[in-house]
């Protein structure tokens, strides 16, 4: 039993206010709701219909409407309320929106004037509660306390703003600004504003509570009955623009908002970022408190207008109160807008009727959604106005199907969508007002579809402009301690809860680094990496390891597959080359040291197998000193000499010493003392790169392409580099050393009847694989005289010219091995 009429039920924020409005609505056969935003109705109609049969539930807002014949409950904004209906209860969220210098004589004239047959429910906060009294002295105050404390915490950079945290703007550019803001340094943030449609509001809300984001940014629609995981709240700003002019928020407002940080048990803060001005500390005390001034006065216009002609309606309009707590809100935009076309009822064929005036103020009062041109406002009233004062009365369908065909369009960006649906919205608000349009239920339907539509791309295109979703994803799995799926496609590329991170090149990971990337993001992808990449490259070190598929390249480095994972680096000698590893950091020590290790038995197996005889050179502990003097000469230039630089201490090796020295590899040819073995490209091709990384020189130096035994050169090669080739220098002509001694063998087997006299064959053309003019010029180079007869080509060696002639600078430097032994006396 129903002890008051009225009941105020009245405290801070996040106390439950609402709840007990519905419950206590739905305890009864019948009533009303009236809320102060679209969105929040909406978002209490989908609570309600999972209570109760959805049949019986109604939906009434300017844009939309949902009224089932059997109908016991409605859900409206303030505006849209059934204020004939007599219903058993009848509640009004946010009653201190009396104050409202817009909305606020509409808010006064349901708190005066709407009541229930049974109960009356006024939903807000303390300060209305002397106003509220004035209306009875039966009514029932019911105090909600906050249960949870709400603290200041002051100003935070945006930077070092908490997730579970709502930064607070008052214009959509400043909304814009800061989203873009949080996207570059948080991943991304998702966005509220009275403006956004239910759906699109809906699905950012849904990105922020589901964790996908960890911030939002919103206008003070956020103060209104929006119920959401909130810890922080801070203010980008404290001033906003009500209408007429900038001023700053007051106290109540400050506290409606903060009081959206903390749910339940939960404590909140709130605090100021950017350019915010300071909350003074006695402010503070009274929003940590919930204490504020008492509203004293509510705005109000006469609701009751006199439409008997148009004098008559402007004076009603503009009477005045005759109570003190009541003050005349200043003139709203449906007065200015009925003022304008009164002033020219010629021009918009307007009679001085009662009808006539009573149906133009119910076009004057359709809401200006855009926002933006107040000339094209003023145009779209006139013309359904001129619709609906023609013969037929309606606005026609070919009218509506020409302004919505404007409009049905997906492409743009946020500002371009945004304003598409704004006017979509005029055109809805159009269609859903009874007999305004042909067709109304077709263009109620049609109306409501595009604006689905649009919401859904605006949704797509606000996620797409401020949240990073990789970085947000990332983050989540991080702070949520969840594993990611990780995906490596084409033993490539990355990707981590589908979101691709980067490419996996050998054992390093290339983060897709976008450009300016802050140093949260490359944490966020490297914490992501150690996590989700780790195990892969674990798993490529094995196989390394167990395959020993690997290769050095004559850049030095270490490939696996087509990939670097180390390069050398010169060592205590040129057969002991050091080398680094060539691997991404997230890989475990361990697993770095166990690499390190294979690589070291690898690249020390591959010399001591490959070059074995200049090992044994090196090695060598042999007692006589013409035998140490050689090995260690050969090993210094790589195993090859020019003979004529050692022919000194040739003449002291006897024949058993050359044994020795033959069964460790070495050769003994005309013109060149080598490892013959090391002539083969492999070996070649390793002498090559363990020399050069050494001595860190002739890098630019290639060597002659493998399977070439002779080679014209016009450019001046590096004749020590190509001995070190295994290519022996005549003036332009490179001939291959151990080609060379084959060619010497066949010089001396083809001697004829002992005149020295050498006959040119095809066989010794194919042995340096050259042409018969080049071999003509490199034996003359040889010191060998050419001439023809019987149509065939010979030579013959000139003993006065025994000499090679010198091309080069002696490898040999005078403190040469050789030169510093000849110096010491041996006992």
């Amino acid at each position: 039993m129903i002890k008051n009429n009225i009941t105020a039920v009245l405290g801070p924020t996040n106390t439950g206010k609402t709840f007990l409005a519905i419950e206590t609505m739905l305890s009864f056969n019948s009533g009303m709701i009236g809320f102060p935003l679209r969105l929040l109705a909406r978002e209490v109609y989908d609570k309600v219909i999972k209570k109760v049969n959805p049949n019986n539930v109604a939906l009434i807002t300017g844009e939309e409407k949902i009224i089932p014949s059997e109908a016991k409950y409605y859900l409206c904004t303030v505006e849209s309320l059934p204020i004939n209906k007599d219903l058993e209860f009848v509640a009004i969220d946010e009653i201190q929106m009396c104050t409202d210098p817009e909305r606020g004589h509409i808010f006064t004239d349901r708190l005066l004037n709407l009541r229930g047959e049974k109960l009356t429910m006024f939903l807000g906060s303390n300060t209305i509660k002397k106003i509220i009294s004035n209306l009875s002295s039966d009514v029932e105050f019911i105090k909600k306390e906050r249960l949870s404390s709400l603290k200041y915490v002051g100003h935070k950079k945006i930077s070092r703003i908490d997730r579970k945290s709502a930064i607070i703007a008052f214009s959509t550019e400043e909304v814009y600004a800061i989203a873009e803001l949080i996207r570059r340094q948080k991943g991304g943030a998702a966005i509220v504003m009275g403006s956004l449609s239910p759906k699109t509001r809906n699905a950012q809300v849904e990105l922020y509570q589901s964790g996908d984001v960890d911030f939002l940014v919103a206008t003070d629609a956020i103060g209104m009955g929006i119920n959401m995981d909130l810890e922080n709240v801070f203010f980008s700003n404290l001033k906003k623009f009500d209408g007429k002019k900038l001023r700053r928020l007051n106290l109540s407002e400050i506290g409606q908002i903060s009081g959206r940080a903390g749910r339940y048990l939960n404590d909140g803060t709130f605090g100021i970022t950017g350019d915010c001005t300071e909350i003074s500390s006695d402010e503070v005390e009274m929003l940590e408190s919930h204490k504020y001034d008492e509203i004293r006065t509510l705005f109000w216009r006469n609701s009751k207008l006199d439409f008997s002609n148009s004098e008559s309606l402007i004076k009603s309009l503009e009477e005045r109160p005759n109570k003190k707590w009541l003050k005349k809100i200043n003139e709203c935009e449906d007065e200015k807008i009925l003022k304008y076309f009164l002033k020219d009822t010629d021009k918009y064929k307007i009679s001085n009727s009662p009808n006539q005036l009573s149906l133009l103020w119910e076009c004057c009062q359709i809401p200006d959604f855009v926002k933006k041109n107040y000339g094209h406002h003023l145009e779209v009233v006139s013309k359904v106005f001129e619709f609906l004062n023609s013969k037929s009365g309606k606005v026609t369908n070919n009218y509506m199907k020409k302004q919505l065909s404007f409009l049905d369009k997906l492409d743009g960006n946020v500002d371009s969508i945004s304003n598409r649906i704004a006017n979509v919205r005029t055109w809805s608000y159009v269609s859903n007002k009874t007999n305004w349009v042909e067709n109304q239920d077709y263009w109620v339907e049609r109306t409501k579809s595009l604006e689905d539509k649009l919401s859904d791309r605006l949704h797509e295109e606000l996620t797409k402009s401020f949240i990073d979703k990789r970085a947000s994803i990332l983050a989540r799995g991080l702070k949520q301690d969840i594993s990611l799926e990780t995906k490596i496609i084409n033993d490539k590329k990355v990707e981590v809860d589908g979101q691709f991170i980067g490419e996996l090149r050998g054992l390093k990971l290339d983060l897709d680094l976008k450009v300016g990337a802050l140093d949260t993001d490359i944490k966020s992808l490297k914490k992501t990496a150690r996590l989700n990449v780790g195990p892969e490259f674990k798993k490529r070190i094995n196989e390394i390891i167990a395959t020993k598929v690997i290769e050095l390249k004559d850049d030095f480095k270490i490939y696996w597959k087509e990939f670097p994972i180390a390069k050398l680096s010169p060592g205590k000698n040129y057969l002991s080359p050091d080398f680094n590893l060539i691997v991404d950091d997230i890989i475990e020590i361990t697993d770095q040291k166990k690499l390190q290790s294979f690589l070291e038995d690898w690249i020390n197996k591959k010399i001591n197998t490959i070059l074995k005889n200049l090992i044994d050179l090196k090695d060598s502990n042999n007692k006589n000193t013409s035998i140490r003097a050689l090995s260690y000469q050969l090993y210094e230039n790589n195993g090859v000499l020019k003979r004529e630089t050692i022919k000194d201490y040739l003449k002291k090796l006897d024949q058993e010493n050359r044994k020795i020295l033959r069964e460790m590899g070495v050769k003994f040819g005309r013109y060149h003392v080598y490892l013959h073995k090391l002539m083969k490209p492999e070996a070649v091709s390793l002498r090559l790169t363990l020399w050069k990384n050494f001595h860190q020189k002739y890098f630019e130096l290639k060597p002659p392409t493998f399977g070439l035994n002779f080679l014209e050169s016009k450019k001046n090669v590096n004749p020590n580099f190509m001995l070190l080739c295994g290519f022996e220098k005549f003036e332009n002509f490179y001939v291959r050393i151990d080609i060379l001694e084959r060619l010497f063998v066949k010089i001396i087997n083809s001697n004829i009847e002992d005149k020295k006299e050498v006959k040119l064959t095809a066989e010794m053309l194919n042995l340096l694989g050259c042409s018969k003019e080049n071999f003509l010029k490199l034996i003359q180079r040889m010191n060998y005289k050419t001439y023809r007869k019987n149509n065939e080509y010979f030579f013959k060696y000139t003993p006065e010219k025994n000499k090679i002639k010198r091309y080069d600078k002696k490898i040999i430097s005078k403190n040469n091995p050789f030169n510093i032994l000849k110096q010491m006396n041996f006992k």
